[in-house]
């Protein structure tokens, strides 16, 4: 695992990645053979940026086939995702901001460790319905890994003041679209699962 500010992560790619800047925004494009980028155009201090081809945090599937090739991608590839550390510091409680410091991370999951491998095929086995035709909606969350891999006393410098940050959008959303017209668990929203990825490898 590995966490990288998003500013670093542009100026200084990892392999597989590449960033062309342009007049407002930045291009990443990167090795669809070898990762799984779940990222959304963000708005950084720089402009916004663009991964090509991410399909965003929610990825959605209509087949077995597409589940199927999904979940190889999840379990062989790095998966990369973009969290927020969100933070509030006692200058800003004086000015009574609303709007706090918010800063982006690139979380990289290796997910063909053995480890977070079988986390995965664990959830993804206890969470995907294998009643055909059914809608569901699984929220793949990596707080835990992500709070295990910085530590307790990781924090942000902001207005000349050390801050443990809040961690926001920790997960992707794994969304399966059954074209079945009587999906009650669906329509009532019963099919909305979780599951947490907790190795980090510290």
């Amino acid at each position: 695992m590995d966490v990288i500010e998003l500013e670093s992560f542009l100026n200084s790619p990892p392999r597989g990645f590449s960033t062309e800047r342009c007049a407002g925004y930045t291009v990443v494009k990167w090795d669809q053979e070898n990762s799984c980028v779940f990222i959304d155009e963000i708005q950084s201090s720089k402009g916004n940026v663009i991964f090509c081809n991410s399909p965003g945090r929610e990825i959605t599937v209509r087949t077995l086939g597409e589940y199927t090739d999904l979940r190889r991608q999840l379990t062989s590839m790095t998966i990369y995702i973009l969290v927020s550390a969100c933070t509030n510091t006692t200058v800003e409680e004086k000015r009574n901001r609303d709007v706090p410091d918010l800063r982006y991370y690139v979380v990289a999951i290796n997910g063909s460790h053995p480890m977070i491998r079988w986390e995965m095929e664990r959830g993804l086995d206890q969470t995907i319905s294998s009643v055909a035709g059914e809608s569901y909606s699984v929220d793949v969350d990596v707080s835990a890994a992500l709070q295990g891999w910085v530590g307790e006393n990781f924090q942000n410098l902001v207005d000349a003041e050390k801050v443990k940050p809040t961690w926001k959008d920790t997960h992707f959303t794994i969304k399966y679209r059954s074209d079945a017209l009587f999906d009650i668990p669906y329509w009532f929203g019963f099919s909305k699962r979780q599951f947490k990825i907790s190795y980090h490898g510290r």
